[in-house]
């Protein structure tokens, strides 16, 4: 079994809102936002299509998950300036 990387990673919406979250397969899970194969979250299917913005790779899970709250605590602006 191959070990994959976590990943803490934004999408920016269609609405151009911004979506962030954390997986150990991001194409998977692109796709599952996209709505290409079932999965995704409630937020990104009225939403589509998604374009992922930004991403970063983590340690493990529980960093990935720590990164990820703090990720959504940044104003909208210090999101921006993540990837802009």
């Amino acid at each position: 079994m191959v070990d994959k990387s976590w990943v803490v990673y934004l999408l920016k919406c269609a609405d151009n809102s911004l979506y962030c979250g954390v997986t150990n397969d991001l194409v998977r899970r692109l796709r599952q936002h996209n709505g290409e194969i079932k999965g995704g979250a409630k937020y990104t299917q009225a939403r589509r299509p998604c374009e992922l913005v930004y991403q970063e790779v983590c340690e493990d899970k529980s960093s990935a998950m720590q990164r990820e709250y703090a990720l959504k605590r940044l104003s909208r602006l210090a999101k921006q300036k993540l990837f802009l």
